[in-house]
């Protein structure tokens, strides 16, 4: 259900009341005048709230990415790598809780289990959908650049 139309259901039982009120047709109209131009002023400030919201969105992903841009060109190794280590460190927990150990437990009780945080998962999900995401945007920067500037 969209936001307008649970706005629109706020108001139907006003409406429903204003039509079912024993007044002149006059009253009825003028007050239902005015309950449709609080529903329209309400619904506008939603829209302006929606847009506001997706401005701020488009501005928190633009510092996100001038964020790993910095750290991507960054001059130090470290700088350039920490983020895949660290996925690559989380991917290793992974295959060794979910294929290694099961496995190795079958012939052995001197393996281990890792712990894996809640939160550790998380993060390799947003950091290998960013990467996706990271690598899909620059094949596509690149095709535009090798696109001729008449089309």
């Amino acid at each position: 259900m969209g936001i307008l139309e649970f706005i629109g259901g706020i108001f139907k039982p006003a409406a429903d009341l204003i039509d079912n009120v024993h007044t002149s047709d006059e009253e009825r109209l003028e007050l239902r005048k005015q309950l449709d131009e609080i529903q329209a002023g309400v619904q506008l400030k939603m829209i302006e709230l929606e847009h506001k919201v997706l401005e701020y969105e488009t501005k928190v992903l633009e510092a996100q990415q001038a964020v790993i841009t910095a750290e991507a060109q960054g001059k130090s190794w470290i700088q350039r790598n920490w983020r895949p280590i660290l996925m690559m460190v989380i991917i290793a927990i992974v295959a060794n809780n979910y294929v290694l150990f099961p496995y190795l437990s079958l012939f052995t009780d001197k393996v281990t289990m890792l712990t894996l945080p809640e939160e550790l998962f998380n993060l390799l999900s947003i950091g290998v959908g960013g990467y996706v995401l990271g690598r899909s945007g620059e094949k596509i920067a690149q095709s535009l650049r090798r696109q001729p500037k008449d089309q």
